[in-house]
């Protein structure tokens, strides 16, 4: 007997969506995501969406009705439930605008719990836009089947982070001037990433996080890293230490 094919397809869209998704609900869809599955993939009556809500999980829906600039899908049955999220924060320092999206796109992909932005001294910007970096969030978990995004926190200056840091959260102090070998430095429990802007800390910055008691200064090896990169690497380290890529 042939193989039963896989329902839904790998082709079938899917769409994040703000509300709380439940079996049987109707949901409106109108905007960009409308103009998406009506102009793009040119969805007609009956055709299947995956949805997901960033709360309660992933769902199966169907196109119910169709208009030229809006649609409604039925939501049939839940294909699984929000996914499991590792207990690391990403706390980074503001940079260039293209360069910051793509880390929050990539901490997204990668499994952070929570996306810190933060303001020092050489940062090069000294704004965020908190709706642009959770859109790039969002395309990123459509993409890469996510069904949890990461809870962006408010634009946070380095000495109040560290004021007001959780005692049992282990701050993993990224610092290009040396540390101990982050892979050997990793234990289990609550986490967090931090890493500098463009030129670096302060050694007034540096000397305040080292002083911190939950800091622990860091390598990420042998080469300088831009911090882009070092955000990436520091999270996939992190991620490979606590099994959750085995």
């Amino acid at each position: 007997m042939p193989a039963t094919p896989a329902w839904p397809p790998k082709s079938t869209p899917r769409l994040f969506v703000e509300q709380p998704l439940a079996e049987g609900q109707d949901v409106a869809v109108s905007g960009g995501a409308a103009h998406y599955l009506i102009g793009v993939m040119r969805l007609k009556v009956d055709a299947p969406v995956v949805l997901f809500d960033d709360q309660t999980g992933e769902y199966l829906a169907y196109v119910a009705s169709a208009g030229k600039r809006d649609l409604t899908l039925h939501v049939a049955q839940r294909l699984r439930p929000r996914e499991a999220v590792p207990d690391v924060w990403l706390c980074q320092a503001l940079v260039k605008k293209d360069r910051f999206d793509w880390i929050a796109e990539k901490a997204c992909e990668l499994g952070a719990a929570r996306f810190v932005p933060l303001l020092t001294a050489r940062c090069v910007v000294d704004k965020v836009k908190e709706d642009r970096l959770r859109a790039h969030m969002i395309e990123a978990a459509e993409q890469c089947e996510r069904t949890a995004l990461p809870e962006i926190a408010p634009l946070a200056k380095l000495d109040a982070l560290l004021r007001e840091w959780p005692a049992e959260r282990a701050l993993y102090f990224c610092d290009e001037r040396g540390g101990v070998p982050f892979g050997s430095a990793i234990k289990a429990g609550p986490a967090a990433l931090l890493i500098g802007p463009e030129g670096g800390f302060t050694d007034a910055e540096n000397s305040a996080i080292r002083a911190h008691p939950a800091a622990v200064a860091v390598s990420l090896g042998p080469r300088i890293l831009r911090a882009d990169t070092a955000a990436v690497a520091a999270l996939s380290v992190w991620m490979a230490a606590q099994g959750d890529w085995a």
